[in-house]
């Protein structure tokens, strides 16, 4: 239950829900999600005190946390029959984001990379002859 992947598609499911106007199925996504949001930060904080995992997935599944808290405490809050606030919106955009940083990471590592040398035994020549 610990995997970032799940909030990240519940997240993106209650944004296609609000998109084509399933407004409740999009409410009960977005608690689903802060469910299993609360899972990965857990586990990923967890990870990265231990030494297993990266601080950056770490505060940025907290702050995604944080983030579906406050949509869908926005989202509960709204008049029946009124549209979705735009800070639900924002919230799932930004908590998205947060899970895709990680993944950008892990893209740009290769650019950011120090070279390794190795090192090269030199056998003087009066032995190669042996």
């Amino acid at each position: 239950m610990g995997s970032r992947l799940l909030p990240l598609l519940l997240a993106l499911g209650a944004l296609g829900a609000d998109a084509t106007g399933f407004r409740q199925v999009a409410f009960y996504l977005v608690l689903l999600a802060v469910i299993g949001a609360a899972a990965a930060a857990f586990v990923c904080v967890g990870d990265a005190l231990a030494g297993k995992g990266s601080w950056l997935a770490g505060i940025s599944s907290g702050l995604a946390l944080a983030l579906l808290l406050l949509g869908s405490t926005v989202r509960a809050a709204a008049a029946v029959g009124a549209g979705v606030p735009t800070l639900a919106l924002s919230s799932l955009v930004l908590a998205s984001l947060l899970y895709s940083l990680p993944v950008l990471g892990w893209v740009l590592e290769p650019l950011f990379r120090q070279p390794e040398f190795t090192q090269v035994a030199v056998v003087p020549e009066r032995l190669q002859r042996g």
